[in-house]
């Protein structure tokens, strides 16, 4: 059995009833739930559809995200997460070169090395290089000034720990960074890379070994196995190519808002709604999201 669901952005509350009912007529589901009124609808299936690809595209059009996932195992155990352009809404080495003066070069490379042109650890360091004498005080300044946390984020952590899912933090980013979007988030644990600063001042330099795309799929093996869990327990979500590995391994990978070369690996692609489309894609409805004390 497999459920498909429809969503579109919260903001907009755009998904017409007729298209889940002509949908789900023309491929003999079963009747329609509705998740959130006007956002999130789901229905059953027996088979995979042949035509979902064409009927992707075709949501895609009307603004509508359409996923099609099996119905055992849907709702996870472990929620694994990218950071940059993911849980926050910028990549913060951009910001960081920003600051610098540096930051057109760098969000090129960033871009490139994002959508699998670049090698990871390559283009990391060529970056970092970029930041050499930056005043290490300015990590605090972009965090305070810029850094911004992806809509849905908050509710997506409270509502999968209330249920008893353990959250992980996975980033080719910075620790600077996500100890403290970890911490505002509510995710269990982090892992990113290291800015080495000396004298109060980034060296240019980042420590080693460099966590790229492997060090990702290496943290899924690890949590899952320190915590008696399998991948099928596992829903990942991230956006670029260094998170192709945790996506295509985990027993749900969620490419956000991603790449089109890293979206195109993925089976479930969420390019109009925000972080609660984890949870619908899930089978959560809106009435079950925790959203008390999230400040």
């Amino acid at each position: 059995m497999y459920t498909a669901v429809l969503l579109c952005a919260p903001t907009a509350r755009s998904l017409d009833p007729a298209l889940v009912e002509s949908l789900r007529n023309a491929w003999g589901g079963g009747d329609a739930i509705w998740l959130s009124p006007d956002e999130a609808a789901e229905f059953s299936l027996a088979a995979m559809p042949d035509n979902l690809e064409q009927v992707w595209q075709s949501c895609q059009a009307l603004g509508v995200d359409l996923v099609v996932v099996p119905t055992r195992g849907r709702r996870k155990r472990m929620l694994l997460a990218d950071m940059d352009s993911t849980m926050i809404e910028q990549e913060c080495i951009d910001e960081l070169a920003d600051e610098a003066g540096v930051g057109a070069r760098v969000k090129d490379i960033t871009a490139r090395a994002m959508n699998g042109e670049l090698d990871f650890d390559g283009a990391l360091r060529e970056r970092v290089g970029l930041l050499k004498g930056l005043p290490e005080s300015v990590i605090a300044k972009v965090l305070a000034e810029r850094v911004t946390l992806m809509p849905g984020g908050k509710v997506l952590l409270a509502t999968m720990k209330a249920q008893g899912a353990y959250a992980a933090l996975v980033s080719g980013g910075f620790t600077a960074f996500t100890a403290q979007v970890a911490g505002m988030l509510g995710f269990d644990e982090n892992r990113a890379n290291t800015l080495l600063v000396s004298g109060g001042v980034l060296t240019g330099e980042v420590g080693q070994p460099i966590l790229g795309k492997q060090a990702k799929v290496d943290a899924l093996e690890q949590i899952t196995a320190r915590l008696g869990l399998v991948d099928a327990d596992v829903i990942a979500v991230g956006d670029g190519a260094n998170d192709l590995g945790m996506l295509t391994r985990a027993g749900m990978g969620v490419a956000l808002h991603a790449k089109p070369a890293v979206a195109a690996q993925c089976g479930v692609r969420i390019n109009f709604s925000d972080l609660t489309a984890l949870l619908y894609v899930q089978g959560y409805a809106k009435t079950d999201f925790v959203t008390s004390n999230l400040g």
